[in-house]
């Protein structure tokens, strides 16, 4: 019974297919956006996904959003004690979220480097002059 109903499935979806039902949907040749759930055990990251499809974020996940946006913030500051006080308010929170997380430290995120950061910043403003 459950090969009969796979394989009607499959014909329709092949009909849908060929008749161009699947051609103009959205997202369509862009990359998936996979969810990182790398700082979350594995035993909770279905109850997580749950959580945040319903609008929740749990702490860690907020977090790694935050020093993400952080981080995507920091290519645009051009003044150097602004960069330095952002590495740092990053820092601080990339410490926080590795000492929420119940994995080896082998795993944890790494803090950024100021100097190295710099180097970054002014190599990707030479490219784009």
């Amino acid at each position: 019974m459950f090969l009969a109903i796979l394989k009607l499935v499959e014909k329709r979806i092949k009909e849908a297919e060929e008749q161009g039902a699947f051609d103009n949907l959205p997202g369509k040749h862009k990359p998936l956006k996979l969810e990182d759930y790398s700082n979350v055990p594995e035993d909770l990251r279905l109850a997580y996904k749950i959580l945040k499809n319903a609008g929740y974020l749990p702490p860690e996940l907020q977090l790694k959003k935050e020093i993400n946006r952080m981080e995507d913030l920091l290519e645009h500051i051009s003044d150097e004690k602004e960069a330095y006080k952002l590495v740092k308010e990053i820092n601080l929170k990339i410490l926080k979220l590795n000492m929420m997380g119940k994995r080896s430290p082998l795993l944890e995120e790494h803090q950024i480097y100021y100097k190295k950061i710099l180097q970054k910043i002014k190599e990707r403003r030479e490219k784009r002059k």
